[in-house]
């Protein structure tokens, strides 16, 4: 059988790839196709739009290199051709869209995850996946390492996502060891930036749209709990290093900042940056919501050489101006427009050049 390699010159002479990112219209996936196809790869779009948005890849369907599927998970993919890569970030990440419907969370994290998996085994493609934080649960341990096993409540109502992404990382790592396929595992921690959904729950989203329309800002709890927040730049960059790092390295690498910070300090952060008066608003604190939360990246720093360094004030402005124009053209920055999902089993793919 005779290869077909395409050098791009753009990029040093380096090789193109054949890449999909499943869950690649949705907030990190959109920026990780962009950046893809900037360094001259294919890029195969899968996604099932439950979360993701045609508005975040409108843009690329014109790239003669990109190709959009519209596909879940939950069902086997076929694609024709070889494919060198494979990046699972197919499932919705923020309490209520996964709280939503808890099964169907729990089978993207584990049926999907193994779907995608048996495409790596049969294309022989390097598999990355998007794994959490929220392995970690609620931490007992601070910071977190990669080498802490977490503090998850596996009935609790988050536990759908925790313990499904949990189970994702064991058939991962079988996969690793009874195939033979070359895996890697980013436990994300928080992340934001532009083509955040207004309304996923998350805190940086809901504090900006909040306080660009002049709303009470929501603080759970004391606002005393912390996070640390990565900018979506740099975390695709992060994801990037890590899938094209020795073979040998299969993480799991933690992939966030570790600047930590209260949440009543991100709020105020907020109200500077948008000039708003708006008040906050204390509620109670959700059932499992983690107290603190900071990652360990010191695996990533010294065998990847990633670490962030877009800092908070200039990741916020770039956020908060997306969600300006956002509520400035639409009225809610999640108005954007949604297919009609494709029958389970039966993928629809819109090539380049096609809206």
């Amino acid at each position: 059988m005779t290869m077909h390699m395409r050098i791009d010159k753009r990029n040093g002479g380096r090789c193109s790839r054949r890449i999909l990112v499943a869950g690649g219209a949705g907030f990190i996936g959109s920026h990780l196709c962009d950046s893809l196809l900037q360094r001259g790869d294919t890029v195969i779009c899968a996604d099932n739009l439950l979360t993701g948005r045609l508005y975040n890849i409108r843009p690329l369907l014109n790239h003669p290199a990109f190709s959009f599927i519209e596909h879940d998970v939950r069902d086997p993919l076929h694609v024709e051709g070889s494919l060198d890569r494979i990046f699972n970030l197919a499932c919705p990440a923020s309490p209520p869209h996964y709280q939503k419907d808890p099964i169907g969370t729990m089978k993207t994290c584990v049926v999907g995850t193994m779907n995608l998996l048996e495409l790596a085994r049969q294309k022989s493609a390097r598999f990355l996946q998007a794994s959490t934080s929220e392995v970690y649960g609620d931490p007992e341990i601070h910071p977190q390492p990669e080498s802490y096993a977490g503090n998850v409540n596996p009935i609790g109502p988050r536990a759908c996502y925790d313990e499904g992404k949990r189970a994702a990382e064991t058939l991962i790592f079988d996969y690793h060891r009874v195939h033979g396929v070359e895996v890697k595992v980013a436990r994300i921690f928080n992340t934001y930036g532009p083509r955040m959904l207004e309304n996923d729950g998350r805190v940086v989203s809901n504090f900006v749209v909040q306080a660009l329309q002049g709303a009470p800002i929501t603080v759970y709890g004391r606002g005393d709990q912390t996070r640390s927040f990565c900018f979506v730049d740099d975390l695709v960059r992060g994801l990037e290093m890590l899938m094209e790092s020795p073979a040998a390295l299969t993480g799991p690498f933690n992939l966030g900042n570790p600047q930590e910070m209260t949440i009543e300090e991100i709020a105020r952060e907020v109200l500077a940056c948008t000039q708003s008066a708006s008040p906050l608003r204390f509620e109670p604190l959700p059932k499992d919501d983690p107290r603190r939360r900071k990652p360990v990246i010191d695996a990533a720093t010294e065998l990847l050489g990633w670490r962030p360094s877009i800092t908070l004030r200039k990741g916020l402005e770039a956020t908060i101006a997306y969600f300006a124009m956002r509520l400035a053209t639409t009225g809610s920055p999640s108005e954007a427009p949604r297919r009609r999902l494709a029958k389970p089993g039966r993928p629809r793919l819109t090539l380049a050049g096609s809206q």
